[in-house]
């Protein structure tokens, strides 16, 4: 066969046999440390173990214009890291057609002799070991640099990335110092030099693959993996490619779902495909010669190969326990060698998906195991699709219990729960499902040895399960306050795990379902409470159903008035009602019906701790009621100004919650029907006769003030009376003889001004919440003042104070103080008696 071919990389990185380590006490070449007076060059000519050094100068200054055997005898002072002749012997093993020095015969060879030596010399000074330090760099004559490392021993790092050891340090010479080293030291340019000639190669390692009729079936491989690029890139790579029948072997082993590389198609499959791949390529350029027992990192991350020695020869161990013998070595190509073999390598991943084609989902490990039939039979009867779930590929973690705790937990749930079957409501099979999914773990296989003490682990439920470790035993820990214990785990299945336990896990929804056993309705719990017996009256007196809806399922949140309540109702009523029988008019009837509704939350239990201050809730009525927490106590805000209290809160019903408050609520609705509607400032100005003219005003005034104050406000209206308006037209003379009068847009507009002066918006004074100088913000922009002398006085711009002769007029949207006086801002008297200049 041919000498290889190789890169100097290749042969500074692995191709390193052994490292003769030369020492002062014992070398076979007699080199010793000492000083001496003779220079570089003849130091080195002297001593046998230096002698290829010596060569390479001489043959080096064989090109004219190169003299390196005259730099380094010179005054210096150098350093000189000088490669033994084993260094240059390891150097000349690896390169075609160089058995020796005498063979770097053209002026490119020569060339490349000299800047190999070169970067072996600093010029800059004699640099004993004791001052190099780690990771200092050298600049050396060649021009580029040398890294040191120091750790065990002093190590010369050069370019291709594999360390020189100083084996003997310190040979002090005249003109400088010498560090013997057991590497020949390459500079970058020669890498690159090396490498530019490995492109005279024929073809990539993929080109090779592709025209080598026997690795048919890798080449698909490599295109379906979507390796092509990578194994197209510089490299340089060792492949060591599977022939067609090793692919046939191994699909032979996978079974009958895998007939092709076509069957690789899932994306966790196609992952498996790769890997595989990767863990045939060493991303380094390994030839036979170079083979040595032992474990070699692949591509594949963090797993080897084992390289076996094999009656002189060596086979190539993977995961399994088959080995594969190399058919045909050292198939060069651009960017690496290639190696037939004769099985396909598996890493341990393979090995596991090998081993899980074998393995039972499972359910099917499940339905299988007497011990678990009640579990298959709860999947079942659950009917919401986890039969087919875990059926899938996961991975899960099933915690399974046994038939036993199945039947302790039908036990425990009483008369009506004799069979599984008994779960055939909706609502029973929604338990069902919460309860199963709260012993699945999705996304992960966990074994026993994956569990530490502990541990949370999120169910699929949605709540999590605890670990607890104790005398070697795995004990799961639910919302109850008994663990399970695992009796058998680590049950492998295709698609996850199963841990076998005593106990069925129950979440904290079943166990508050367990509880509502016991519970009664609503209205069960009214008619057993004797100070709810007058509601349970009301709501037989309203004849509306409300019975009925109330022991329905709900859920619901009642605000429950005591007895005592509902009396002080009747007695604000007056005395036309003694009792609740004295509703007895349809219409009396629906309007105890508001006042029930308003009671009732639909839709959701709102136990306490779910209020909060503040909160607004709809009820079945349809006005809210508020919620205020004051000192400890839930208050509840209806219509009035007086709240109710919860006496008793969190009365747990089957169907909901009851709060017992101390007064009956009531809505709008009820309160406007019980008592007349209160005007707006609007409306109370038009049925007062005395502000007739202030109407007229609004209206003549055109500017939206009458819709202005119908509105919310609230408002402070100081309203003027009928002579107030009088007056001000006589002031104004013979052309204002009423309010029609002001008919032009900038007469309307003056009107304006002069209303809304008269306007405080966004607040409803009172004349007892008035103090004296008090600012009062108009609608108009400028302020009114407050005058309280004996009386309320409202001061203008104008010098003269209206007095309020009515005050406190309430309306719905603020409230009403009469005065005697139309109020003018300064900017209507400028507008009237403009200032002279």
């Amino acid at each position: 066969m041919m000498k290889k071919i190789t890169t100097l990389k290749r042969i500074l990185m692995f191709a390193i046999l052994s490292l003769i380590v030369l020492s002062c006490d014992k070398n076979d070449d007699g080199i010793t440390e000492r000083t001496t007076a003779k220079n570089l060059v003849t130091t080195a000519q002297e001593t046998d173990a230096l002698s290829s050094l010596v060569a390479a100068l001489i043959k080096a200054d064989e090109n004219e214009g190169t003299d390196l055997v005259t730099t380094l005898s010179s005054e210096g002072p150098f350093t000189v890291f000088a490669p033994t002749n084993e260094a240059f012997s390891e150097l000349l093993d690896g390169l075609e057609n160089y058995d020796s020095l005498e063979d770097f015969d053209s002026e490119e060879d020569k060339e490349l002799l000299a800047t190999i030596l070169t970067y072996h010399v600093f010029a800059g000074g004699a640099v004993p070991s004791s001052e190099l330090s780690n990771g200092q760099t050298i600049a050396t004559l060649q021009g580029e640099n040398l890294e040191v490392k120091l750790e065990n021993g002093v190590f010369i790092k050069d370019a291709s990335g594999a360390d020189a050891r100083v084996v003997i340090p310190n040979v002090a010479v005249s003109n400088g110092i010498v560090h013997v080293v057991d590497k020949v030291l390459i500079p970058q340019t020669v890498i690159d030099a090396m490498n530019d000639g490995e492109d005279d190669k024929e073809g990539t390692l993929v080109d090779l693959v592709v025209k080598t009729e026997s690795l048919s079936i890798l080449e698909a491989a490599v295109i379906k993996a979507e390796l092509v690029e990578t194994l197209n890139s510089a490299g340089p790579f060792t492949v060591f490619a599977p022939n067609d029948d090793a692919f046939v072997a191994l699909l032979e082993i996978l079974g009958d779902d895998y007939n092709g590389l076509d069957d690789f198609d899932t994306e966790a499959e196609l992952m498996l495909l790769k890997d595989i791949l990767l863990y045939h390529v060493i991303p380094a350029e390994v030839f036979a010669a170079d083979l040595a027992a032992g474990n070699v990192p692949t591509a594949l991350a963090e797993n080897s190969v084992e390289i076996i020695a094999l009656d002189e020869t060596f086979v190539i161990g993977d995961a399994s326990d088959t080995n594969a013998n190399i058919l045909g070595a050292d198939f060069t190509s651009s960017n690496g060698v290639a190696h037939i073999i004769d099985k396909v390598l598996l890493p341990q991943s393979a090995i596991d998906f090998v081993t899980s084609l074998s393995l039972k989902s499972i359910v099917e490990i499940a339905v299988e195991t007497d011990d678990l039939s009640l579990l298959v039979e709860a999947l079942q009867q659950a009917n919401a699709g986890l039969v087919e779930t875990l059926s899938s590929e996961g991975p899960f973690t099933v915690f399974a219990p046994t038939n036993q705790a199945f039947v302790a937990l039908l036990d425990a749930l009483g008369d009506d729960y004799h069979s599984l079957a008994d779960f055939d409501t909706e609502e029973e099979k929604a338990l069902l499902v919460q309860i199963l999914t709260y012993h699945v773990v999705s996304g992960t296989a966990a074994f026993s040895g994956d569990l530490f003490d502990g541990q949370e682990i999120p169910t699929v439920q949605g709540e999590n399960v605890g670990i607890n470790l104790k005398n070697g035993t795995v004990h799961i820990q639910d919302a109850t306050d008994k663990n399970a214990v695992v009796v058998i785990p680590d049950v492998e299945a295709s698609n996850g795990v199963v841990h076998v336990i005593d106990k069925v896990l129950l979440p904290q929804v079943a166990l508050d379902f367990v509880a509502s056993l016991s519970l009664k309705t609503i209205v069960e719990i009214a008619v057993e409470t004797d100070d709810l017996s007058l509601l349970v009256e009301a709501l037989l007196e309203a004849n509306a159903g409300l019975v009925d809806v109330l022991n329905s399922e709900g859920p619901f949140t009642v605000f429950a008035p005591t007895n005592e309540a509902f009396v002080a109702l009747l007695d604000a009523l007056g005395d036309d009602y003694h009792s609740l029988a004295d509703f007895d008019t349809e219409e009396e009837k629906a309007l105890l019906l508001k006042v029930l509704t308003y009671h009732v939350v639909s839709g959701t239990a709102a136990f306490s701790g779910d209020l909060f201050d503040g909160q607004e809730i709809p009820t079945v009525q349809g006005e809210n009621v508020g919620i205020n927490l004051k000192n400890g106590t839930v208050h509840i805000e209806d219509a009035t100004d007086v709240n109710a209290s919860v006496v008793i809160p969190d009365v747990e019903a089957s169907n909901g919650v009851v709060h017992v408050i101390n007064k009956v609520l009531l809505p709008q609705e009820v309160l406007d029907i019980l008592a007349p509607k209160v005007p707006n400032i609007v409306e109370l100005a038009q049925s007062v006769d005395e502000l007739s003219l202030l109407v007229e005003a609004l209206i003549q005034a055109d500017a939206g003030l009458v819709e202005l104050l119908s509105s919310d406000g609230p408002f402070t209206v100081f309203a003027p009376t009928n002579d107030a308006f009088a007056d001000l037209l006589n002031a104004l003379g013979d052309d204002y003889h009423s309010l029609a009068d002001f008919d032009t847009e900038e007469e309307k507009a003056l009107l304006t001004k002069v209303l809304t002066y008269h306007v405080v918006a966004g607040a409803a004074v009172a004349s007892g919440e008035l103090y004296n100088h008090q600012e009062l913000p108009t609608a108009q922009g400028e302020s009114l003042f407050a005058i309280i002398n004996h009386g309320v006085d409202i001061r203008d711009k104008s010098g003269t104070d209206a007095n309020v002769i009515a005050a406190d007029n309430i309306a719905s949207n603020g409230i009403v103080h009469v005065i005697d006086k139309v109020l003018l801002p300064q900017e209507v008297i400028n507008i009237l008696n403009p200032p002279s200049h």
